[in-house]
């Protein structure tokens, strides 16, 4: 274990210090500072090697969070890195994304707050790519297979990586002009700078595998295309069906998906020329949905310089504490304020759209809202509570309902299931021999860390199937469910 009196010694929890406001909210850099090492130590030195580590259960990449935990409070970075990245192909994506569903596992976190696993996990792969221990790991031979990857975000990612240590020829396709996917145009500058992406793709291409960018599989390559081409296909194309609202005004101009906006905004914040760009300077915005993307919205919106920001959320504003019916080692619903809400804005809850009121040139001035509450199954409006509030830019950010039927999907003939993801077996295949799927594409919209499990998970399969056995580490197979879950 680390310091047999850490827990003892050190019971706060300190996290990295997040920039000024007013100084952030003109630049798209990211919030938080650096930590300084012996904080860092302390913390690590937390991590109490438990009997049961239950911040296994908590992640599903079973990372060894005890091990480098550590390492680290050792001063032994180097050590360190080989651990994390035994489980983990990118952790400084989970590091600075992730919700950290570890920490709310954390047997410390029963009575008093959790280790900071999340600070340390980021920190420990910087100090890597700064000694540049961070270097390609081309396979010694190729096995002669080729697959095929399409989706280029981090389930897609993780299993062309590890397919191409395993020896295969990998391409990943990517309909964007740019390789990333959600990781360099869905998320906001301010929570993670593209570098950080960019240096991962560098260390892949040195190892071998390749780029197809601009490439919209399903339109320019078809799915027969494809299969004729290669010997295996992952398609992890996410979850990208948008859930709309449809409410009385819909039609009206000045209300968009959020995913139409954010990767709008990212481009811009990369100096990227964007014709038509939905801007939110001097604006009344409205983000409907209360979650992560929603919040994005908000931080973006408030650094292009809009007049007033109100995020909407139907369900009732979350506890402070965990709830009876989260017990610990669950991951707790609890309110949660995230970088962009101390920034500024107001947030709404129990609260419903009736109707998007418009102007007479045709687009939205306002919105019509009711209160609501939970009974009978359903959430009935609360008799009246109505009332409208300015908006002259709406957002809809209320998740995601499966992956684009259209296409791609219809060509290969992949059955769904009762959801509408893709539906496949214990090896993460298809209904179609050799089309694979992993990430959102067949678990629904999730979290970033399930996301490079399952790519992971996924490639293992692949190349068993490819090759009759495989090398590759194994995470949870996709009907497992954490406690987490």
């Amino acid at each position: 274990m680390a310091d047999p009196r850490g827990f003892l010694n050190t019971r706060q929890r300190e996290l990295p210090a997040r920039r000024p406001v007013p100084i952030r909210l003109k630049d798209w850099k990211e919030v938080y500072e650096a930590t300084e090492k012996p904080q860092l130590q302390r913390q690590a030195g937390r991590c109490m090697d438990c009997g049961v580590p239950f911040c296994h259960n908590g992640c599903p990449l079973g990372n060894l969070i005890p091990e480098w935990n550590d390492l680290v409070w050792r001063d032994d970075w180097h050590e360190a890195i080989e651990r994390l990245h035994a489980t983990n192909n990118f952790p400084e994506f989970t590091g600075k994304l992730c919700p950290a569903p570890c920490e709310s596992a954390c047997v410390l976190g029963i009575n008093q707050p959790p280790v900071t696993i999340k600070q340390v996990e980021v920190t420990t792969i910087e100090k890597a790519f700064e000694a540049g221990w961070v270097q390609p790991l081309p396979p010694e031979r190729l096995t002669g297979k080729t697959v095929a990857v399409i989706g280029s975000g981090p389930s897609g990612l993780a299993a062309a990586q590890q397919l191409t240590r395993a020896g295969h020829t990998v391409a990943v396709y990517e309909r964007a002009d740019k390789i990333g996917g959600l990781l360099r145009y869905g998320i906001p500058e301010f929570k993670m700078e593209k570098r950080h992406v960019d240096r991962r793709l560098a260390q892949m291409e040195a190892e071998g595998t390749r780029f197809r960018p601009g490439v919209d599989v399903g339109v320019e390559l078809t799915g027969q295309q494809l299969r004729d081409r290669y010997d295996a296909v992952v398609l992890a194309i996410g979850a990208t069906a948008a859930r709309d609202l449809p409410t009385p005004g819909r039609e009206l101009a000045g209300i968009h998906q959020a995913m139409e906006y954010l990767p709008q905004a990212n481009r811009s914040a990369l100096g990227e020329e964007v014709p038509g760009q939905i801007d939110a300077k001097d604006k009344d915005v409205v983000i409907i949905g209360g979650g992560d993307t929603g919040a994005d919205c908000l931080g973006t919106a408030l650094r292009q310089g809009a007049r007033s920001v109100t995020q909407l959320e139907i369900m009732p504003r979350p506890s402070d504490e965990r709830p009876s019916s989260q017990p610990w080692p669950t991951y707790p619903m609890t309110f949660k304020v995230a970088s962009a809400h101390e920034e500024g804005g107001e947030r709404v809850y129990a609260i419903s759209t009736q109707e998007f009121l418009g102007d007479e040139d045709g687009r939205v001035r306002a919105l019509k809202l009711v209160e609501v509450e939970f009974k009978d199954g359903r959430f009935a409006p609360v008799e009246g509570t109505e009332r409208e509030i300015p908006a002259q830019l709406v957002f809809l950010a209320m998740g995601f309902t499966g992956p684009q039927k259209e296409g791609l999907l219809e060509q290969l003939a992949v059955d769904l299931d009762q959801r509408g993801n893709v539906a496949r077996d214990n090896s993460y295949m298809s209904s179609v021999p050799g089309v694979f799927v992993a990430g959102d594409a067949g678990r629904g919209q999730s979290l970033i860390v399930w996301a490079i499990a399952e790519g992971r998970s996924c490639a293992a399969s692949v190349d068993t199937w490819l090759s009759g056995s495989t090398t590759l580490p194994t995470a949870i197979p996709p009907t497992a469910r954490p406690l987490t879950v």
